[in-house]
């Protein structure tokens, strides 16, 4: 019997994939999200932001009202704690910034070599409404990979950071860097997902398999 040899890396993904398929529950390509308690808050009415939950949530997103930074603070550390995470990344600075100040010590800043972190968070650019997608840029610290390279990503947004639609978010893009625009634009719509391999979907093997938005009721 021939036998070949194949790369760490590889066998990695493989192993992810297989992992996956036999793991898969979820039907294609949308979740119920009401049957997993995926949300906090009722999203109800015709507010942006309760337009993005929605949105979110039906592409299998886990949204978490805030109604304040100690509000954050306080659902980032019980998320934490009920899942056992060992290791919490923060690639925004500010955000670091506002957990030390409160003495709130689970997170470490965020680093590309942390391959075995449990989870990443990150600001972002923008959300969008009616898509239910998170605008993310280069433009951000470690914009390029902080949000893909980890099994969870975890957002955090604020009430005048929500935008209509994706035309509207580039637009205030373009106000906001002028000329000088980020060499990275990325729309991050849900858990990644695939069906490349047997017809059958797989989440999480380009990328994140869970994406929490912690919305803040307060602005920027």
């Amino acid at each position: 019997m021939l036998t070949f040899k194949t790369s760490k890396a590889r066998e990695n993904i493989f192993s992810r994939i297989r992992k996956g398929l036999g793991g898969q529950t979820l039907p294609m390509p949308y979740p119920d999200a009401e049957k997993n308690n995926q949300t906090i808050y009722p999203v109800t009415g015709t507010a942006q932001e309760e337009i993005f939950a929605e949105a979110f949530i039906s592409l299998g997103g886990k949204f978490i009202f805030c109604e304040h930074e100690q509000d954050l603070l306080d659902n980032i550390n019980i998320l934490y704690e009920n899942r056992g995470w060992k290791q919490l990344l923060c690639a925004d600075q500010r955000m670091l910034k506002i957990f030390q100040n409160n003495k709130v010590d689970i997170l470490a800043p965020a680093d590309p070599k942390a391959e075995s972190a449990d989870a990443c968070i990150t600001g972002c650019e923008l959300l969008v409404a009616r898509t239910g997608s998170i605008l993310l840029s280069s433009g951000q610290n470690l914009g390029r990979v902080a949000s893909v390279y980890y099994p969870v990503h975890i957002v955090f947004a604020y009430a005048n950071q929500v935008v209509p639609d994706i035309e509207d978010g580039f637009n205030a893009l373009k106000k906001k860097y002028g000329t000088d625009l980020p060499s990275m634009i990325n729309l991050t719509t849900g858990p990644s997902r695939t069906a490349d391999i047997e017809k059958t979907l797989v989440v999480g093997v380009h990328g994140p398999g869970e994406v929490f938005c912690f919305f803040i009721n307060a602005d920027l």
